[in-house]
C-alpha cells in the first residue's frame, strides 16, 4: 500500500474507533440527565450536569499534561487505555453509585485529555497541507455517526416510555459499554505512517519511525521520560499565548459551551416538555438522530468534499453561525424557558408558540450542522498552522473547550433556557469574528505557499 493509503486508512480506522466509542458515550450523556431522574434510589443522589461539569473541569486541567502521556505511551496505548476509561464510566450507570458516578467522572475528564491529545496527533501525522481538509472532514464524519447510530437505539428502546425503568436503564448501558469496549480495540489497527523524512526535534512526531531492530519505541531514547513531558507541557502553554490561538480560543471556547448544549441540555429540554405527549422521552433519542445528520452532512460537504477551499474558511464558518442562530431563535419560540431544569414528570410550560415536535426536530438539525462548520474548520486551521507542533496544539484546543463545556455545565443545573441561549449568542458572534481575524493572519503568512490546495 502506498504511504498516501495507509496514512488514509488510518484516518479511517481512528473514525470508526471514535464513532463506534461515542456512540456509547454521546448516547449516555445525552440521556443521563433523564436517567437519573428516573432513578429511585436512597443510595443515589447525582446531577447529570454536575457530572458533566466534573468531567469538563478535570478534562481541561488535564489537557497540560496529555501531550507528554502521549509522548511517553505512544498514540495508540493513549486512546485504548482512555477506551477503557470511557467504558467504565458508562457502565457504572448498570447500577449508580453516588461515590462511583463522581469518581468515574474524574478519571473520565482525565481520559478525555489524553484521548483527544492523541486523536490530533494521529491525524496531524497521517496527514499533508494538502489532505488536513480531506482527513479532518473524513473523521469528523465518522465521529458524527456516533450520534445517528446511539439515539435510534435510545428512539426504538424507549419508544412511548414515560419512566425509565431499572430494566431498561440496564439493557441500554449493557449493550452501551460493549460498543465502547469494540471501539477502544480497534485503535491497534492503526499502522505507523512513513515519515515524509527523518524528524529533527524529539516533539515533531509522537509516533516515531520503527528501529533498525524491527521494534518501536514510544519516544527518543536520548530525551529522558520527565524532559520529553515538561517540554511539551512547555510547547503547549507558548502555544496558548501566541495571537493566532489567543483569537482561535475565542471561537473554541463557543463550541464548549454548544457542546454542552446539544449534547445535553437540549435532549433534556425536550424530553421535559409534556405538551409532546408519551413519546416525550423517545424524542431525545431522535433529537440526537437529527443532530447526527447535520453533523455528517457538515463534515462530509465541508471537510472531506472541500467544497469551499477556494474561498477559505471563513464562509464555512459564517454558515456555521447562520444555521446556530437561526436554531436559537427557534428553540426561543418553541421550548419552554424552565425546561432544562424541570422535574422528572416535566413542564407544563410553553415558549412563544405552539410547542412543534418538527420545529424541535429541525433546531436539531441546525445545531449538528452548525457544530461541524466550526469544529471542521478548526480542526483544519489548526491542522494547517501546528502540524509540527500537533499534540501541544490539539491540547491547547480541547483544553479551551472543555473549560467552557465546564462552566455551561455547571449552570445548566439552574439557568433558565433564555439566559443560556443569550450566552451562546454573544459568545458566538465575538468567537466568529476571533475566526475571521485568524484566517486572515493565516492567510497572509502563507501567501507564498501552496495555501489554496489546503
Amino acid at each position: 500500500m502506498s504511504p498516501d493509503g495507509k496514512s488514509l486508512l488510518n484516518i479511517i480506522v481512528l473514525g470508526f474507533g471514535f464513532m463506534l466509542m461515542f456512540t456509547a458515550f454521546q448516547t449516555c450523556g445525552n440521556v443521563e440527565q433523564t436517567v437519573i431522574k428516573s432513578y429511585n434510589s436512597s443510595e443515589f443522589h447525582g446531577s447529570g450536569y454536575t457530572s458533566m461539569a466534573i468531567i469538563y473541569g478535570v478534562f481541561s486541567a488535564s489537557n497540560l499534561i496529555a501531550p507528554s502521556v502521549v509522548a511517553v505511551i505512544g498514540p495508540q496505548l493513549s486512546m485504548f487505555f482512555s477506551g477503557l476509561l470511557y467504558s467504565g464510566y458508562i457502565a457504572m450507570f448498570i447500577h449508580p453509585f453516588t461515590w462511583s458516578f463522581y469518581t468515574a467522572s474524574v478519571l473520565v475528564g482525565v481520559a478525555a485529555a489524553v484521548l483527544w491529545t492523541a486523536q490530533g496527533n494521529v491525524l496531524a501525522i497521517n496527514s499533508k497541507d494538502s489532505t488536513i481538509g480531506r482527513n479532518s472532514g473524513i473523521f469528523w464524519a465518522l465521529l458524527q455517526f456516533s450520534l445517528f447510530f446511539g439515539n435510534i437505539y435510545i428512539y426504538f428502546a424507549w419508544h412511548g416510555k414515560v419512566h425509565i425503568a431499572d430494566k431498561d436503564r440496564q439493557t441500554v448501558f449493557i449493550t452501551l459499554t460493549v460498543i465502547s469496549l469494540i471501539g477502544s480495540f480497534l485503535f491497534f489497527l492503526i499502522q505507523r505512517p512513513e515519515p515524509e523524512a527523518p524528524p529533527s526535534d524529539a516533539s515533531e512526531s509522537l509516533l516515531p519511525p520503527e528501529n533498525s531492530e524491527g521494534s518501536s519505541t514510544s519516544v527518543p531514547v536520548s530525551v529522558p521520560h520527565f524532559a520529553l513531558m515538561c517540554m511539551l507541557t512547555e510547547k503547549a502553554l507558548q502555544l496558548s499565548i501566541t495571537k493566532e490561538m489567543l483569537l482561535l480560543s475565542l471561537s473554541i471556547g463557543y463550541t464548549g459551551l454548544e457542546l454542552t448544549f446539544y449534547s445535553g441540555v437540549y435532549g433534556t429540554s425536550i424530553g421535559a416538555m409534556t405538551q409532546f405527549g408519551q413519546d416525550a422521552k423517545g424524542l431525545i433519542g431522535l433529537s440526537g438522530i437529527f443532530i447526527g445528520i447535520g453533523e455528517i452532512l457538515g463534515g462530509g460537504v465541508f471537510g472531506m468534499m472541500n467544497k469551499c477551499n477556494r474561498f477559505g474558511r471563513n464562509p464555512v464558518v459564517l454558515l456555521g453561525l447562520f444555521t446556530h442562530f437561526l436554531a436559537f431563535f427557534l428553540i426561543f419560540l418553541n421550548i419552554a424557558n424552565n425546561a432544562p431544569c424541570a422535574p422528572e414528570e416535566g413542564t407544563d410550560l410553553q415558549g412563544f408558540i405552539m410547542p412543534s415536535v418538527e420545529v424541535a426536530l429541525f433546531c436539531s438539525f441546525l445545531l449538528g450542522l452548525g457544530d461541524s462548520c466550526f469544529n471542521t474548520q478548526l480542526l483544519s486551521i489548526i491542522g494547517f498552522m501546528y502540524r509540527e507542533d500537533s499534540a501541544p496544539a490539539f491540547a491547547v484546543f480541547k483544553f479551551v473547550q472543555s473549560i467552557t463545556a465546564a462552566v455551561a455545565f455547571f449552570y445548566s443545573n439552574f439557568l433558565l433556557l433564555h439566559w443560556q441561549l443569550l450566552i451562546m449568542v454573544f459568545v458566538g458572534f465575538v468567537g466568529t469574528i476571533a475566526f475571521f481575524a485568524a484566517e486572515w493572519i493565516v492567510v497572509a503568512r502563507h501567501r507564498d505557499s501552496d495555501y489554496d490546495s489546503i
